[in-house]
């Protein structure tokens, strides 16, 4: 009995989890708008949060190299925002093509990094020579403050600074270009 009530449970949650992810992911149902069409319509009040279709929440992080960067300073250009870790296995097998994604479009990649030790970061970003701002969240403030869950987790922001798509798990090269190439 006690074996029953325990996958009960456990089923429960799973379908919880997806059924919040899914939800999440979906668009408004009242509208017939996708995500290429939302940016067009946003207005200087357009509202700040985690959808498609939002604002980017504005946020304030220093770089490895001691920078400080805003995400809004990056208005006006397409921006891959990621939080990702080293020790996080799918985190390491995206940095490859989150390079060659870098070196070969007009994008600004901001890699916000979610661990305390810079020695770690910085042996893991020689190793693979990435060239792009790798930002520092030590307190997971910005972590929090974009409700992330799981790593690696991505944002596709448009010039505007609207988000048109997000995606929780690792991207490879054609699926970062596929999103790119759909903002404006």
């Amino acid at each position: 009995m006690k074996k029953v009530i325990s996958i009960a449970i456990l089923v429960g949650m799973f379908g919880w989890i997806i059924y919040n992810q899914l939800s999440q992911n979906s668009f408004n149902q009242n509208s017939n708008e996708t995500a290429f069409n939302i940016a067009d319509k946003v207005s200087a009040n357009s509202v700040i949060g985690l959808n498609t279709g939002d604002q980017a929440p504005d946020f304030e992080l220093r770089t490895l190299s001691g920078e400080t960067v805003k995400l809004s300073d990056y208005l006006g250009q397409r921006v891959m925002l990621n939080f990702w870790a080293t020790w996080c296995p799918p985190c390491r097998a995206e940095m490859p093509d989150m390079e060659k994604f870098h070196q070969d479009k007009d994008v600004q990649i901001l890699a916000v990094n979610l661990e305390t030790s810079t020695q770690d970061i910085e042996s893991f970003v020689k190793e693979l020579n990435l060239s792009f701002p790798i930002l520092l969240d030590k307190e997971n403030i910005v972590a929090s403050k974009y409700k992330i869950r799981p790593i690696p987790t991505s944002y596709m922001i448009d010039s505007n600074g609207i988000i048109q798509y997000k995606a929780f798990g690792p991207l490879n090269y054609e699926m970062m270009v596929q999103e790119f190439e759909k903002m404006k």
